[in-house]
């Protein structure tokens, strides 16, 4: 019960903290970049709408917007569900690693930090060279093959790193090689309607913003679950070598009373 509750506490830690470091980042470099692009998706939409409206009527455009989705108020509401967002993530992924860490003990938190590099390049950059991180209002293709896509290509790239970094013969690390390269030779779904509004500059920035952020998360958390799981494992350690050497004196004086009896 204890291994579990040092790998659960772990993950709560890392998960919570990298959570609030990613939540702070995105406040300062993303949510600006998001903003602009939803008042050029605004303006299209209302254009768009204004256009509908003359020929529709007003019930329709009514109707279209009581079914628009709905999405957190701007301010302390969005960054309550961001922080929350990050924070489940986080958590999720922390337990991952912690359990990693446990099956494979680290030297120190330097080791952790590049366990979270592997997965940064795993969850991250790698789908990023298909399907990079897109903006609101971006022309987009369809959703599920665009998942299906990121989740296989996440998923080689992880057992293809593995093999490279873990494995000792040259055949097995061949072949992680091949399964990084391979989701990126069959190619992400692309969009075919590749119109829209949004400066292609603020899209790049986009996407190099959040990859940045999202290095940062993957380094904390490695990191904070190494960090956890080593001081955890160490006083488990202690508290084994204390009850040892408490029960030690007591078989002694027992023997020693058998002995005199």
């Amino acid at each position: 019960m204890g291994f579990f509750k040092t790998i659960v506490f772990s993950a709560l830690l890392s998960g919570i903290v990298a959570g609030a470091v990613q939540t702070g980042l995105q406040n300062l470099l993303v949510y600006p970049l998001i903003f602009a692009a939803e008042t050029y998706e605004g303006l299209e939409k209302s254009a768009n709408s204004n256009s509908h409206s003359q020929k529709s009527g007003p019930a329709t455009t009514m109707h279209h917007h009581e079914n628009e989705a709905w999405a957190p108020g701007d301010g302390a509401n969005r960054l309550f569900f961001s922080f929350l967002t990050n924070m489940l993530i986080g958590v999720a992924l922390g337990l991952i690693l912690a359990a990693i860490f446990a099956l494979r003990p680290l030297a120190n938190w330097r080791h952790g930090i590049l366990w979270g590099l592997g997965g940064f390049a795993a969850v991250n950059l790698a789908p990023a060279f298909g399907l990079p991180p897109e903006l609101p209002g971006l022309a987009a293709g369809d959703l599920l093959a665009r998942q299906i896509w990121w989740l296989t290509t996440a998923i080689l790239t992880a057992c293809g790193i593995a093999l490279l970094f873990l494995s000792k013969t040259v055949i097995w690390r061949l072949g992680g090689a091949v399964l990084i390269i391979l989701p990126h030779i069959h190619g992400a779904p692309k969009s075919l309607n590749l119109n829209s509004k949004i400066p292609p500059t603020l899209a790049a920035e986009f996407a190099t913003t959040s990859l940045i952020t999202n290095l940062v998360f993957w380094a904390f958390l490695g990191m904070l679950a190494a960090v956890a799981m080593k001081n955890s494992t160490e006083k488990t350690k202690r508290k084994a070598l204390n009850l040892i050497f408490q029960t030690c004196p007591r078989r002694q004086n027992s023997a020693h009373y058998l002995r005199l009896s």
